[in-house]
C-alpha cells in the first residue's frame, strides 16, 4: 500500500462525539434559555441545529417555523439581530456554568483514540463551541484522558459549520493531504455537512450522538426493539445528510479505516 493510499488524520467533533455523552450540555442550555425569554422550546427544536457556531444555532432555532410564530405573537415581530445578540449572552452564561460536568468521554472513545494513534493517525479536532467554552472543556478532557494533536474552534475561523474551515485548519496545522486521506467523524448533520464540504470522508456515528439524543443508561436500559427503531431513525437522518460511513459506536472506527485503504481510498467502494 502506498503512502497515498492510507488514512493520515481522523478529525473529531468533540461533544456527543468524544465526551458529553448525548450532547446533553447545550441542549439544556438553550432550553433553558429559550423558557427564560418566555419562548419555551422543544428538546427537538434545541437539538436540530446541533454543531453549529452556538449564534448562528440561536439564529436558526428563531427561524423555525413554529418558534418564529411563537416569538412574533409574544413580541410582535421577527426576533432581529439585537435579540440573538440577547440569547446568546444569557446561553453562554448558563453554558458555562455547567460546561465542566459535561466532559466525561464517550465509553469506546479513548481506547479508539489510542488505536488510531498507534496506526500512526494523527487526531484533529473541531466543535461548535467558541475558544472561551473550548478553554473549560479542554483541560478537564486531558485530565479524563483525552487531547487531540490540533484543536480549533467556531470563532477562529471565518465561519462554522457547515462550511469547511475549522477541517482545512486541521489539514494545514497538522500537515495532512490530500483530503481523501482524512475522515471527519461526528454526531450530528452539520458534521457531516461539514466534512462534505472540505472534501474529506464522513463518518456518523449513533450512540452517544445528538442526533439519537439519549443517555447512556436510557439506551442500555431501553427495549431492544425500541432502541432500534431509534438508531434506525438517526441513521436514516445520517444518510439523508450524505455520510460515507454510519457506524452504531465510536467503536467500528478502526473498520472503516481498515475497509477504506482496502479500498485505495476511493469512491462507490463502501
Amino acid at each position: 500500500m502506498s503512502y497515498q493510499e492510507r488514512i493520515k488524520a481522523v478529525i473529531f467533533d468533540w461533544a456527543g462525539t468524544v465526551i458529553d455523552y448525548g450532547c446533553f450540555a447545550p441542549m439544556h442550555a438553550f432550553i433553558q434559555t429559550f423558557e427564560e425569554a418566555g419562548v419555551p422550546i422543544t428538546i427537538r427544536e434545541a437539538r436540530m441545529p446541533m454543531g453549529l457556531l452556538k449564534w448562528d444555532h440561536i439564529q436558526a432555532i428563531l427561524q423555525m417555523e413554529r418558534v418564529n410564530s411563537v416569538w412574533t405573537a409574544a413580541f410582535g415581530k421577527q426576533a432581529v439581530k439585537e435579540d440573538i445578540d440577547r440569547l446568546y449572552v444569557r446561553f453562554e452564561a448558563i453554558l458555562m456554568e455547567s460546561l465542566k460536568q459535561y466532559t466525561d468521554p464517550i465509553p469506546g472513545a479513548l481506547e479508539t483514540v489510542r488505536k488510531l494513534r498507534d496506526a500512526g493517525i494523527a487526531i484533529g479536532s473541531t466543535t461548535g463551541y467558541t475558544s472561551g467554552m473550548m478553554e473549560v472543556i479542554v483541560p478537564e478532557a486531558k485530565r479524563k484522558g483525552y487531547s487531540p494533536d490540533f484543536m480549533v474552534a467556531s470563532d477562529q475561523v471565518k465561519a462554522g459549520r457547515p462550511y469547511p474551515y475549522m477541517i482545512l485548519q486541521n489539514l494545514v496545522e497538522l500537515g495532512i493531504y490530500p483530503p481523501k486521506s482524512v475522515i471527519k467523524v461526528g454526531d450530528t448533520v452539520s458534521d457531516i455537512q461539514e466534512g462534505r464540504n472540505a472534501g474529506v470522508w464522513t463518518v456518523a456515528v449513533i450512540q452517544g450522538s445528538s442526533e439519537l439524543g439519549l443517555t447512556q443508561a436510557e439506551v442500555e436500559s431501553m427495549h431492544t426493539d425500541e432502541l432500534a427503531e431509534r438508531m434506525n431513525q438517526t441513521r436514516l437522518t445520517f444518510e439523508q445528510a450524505g455520510a460515507d460511513y454510519i457506524i452504531g459506536s465510536i467503536t467500528q472506527l478502526p473498520a472503516v479505516i481498515e475497509e477504506l485503504e482496502r479500498s485505495g481510498l476511493e469512491r462507490g467502494m463502501k
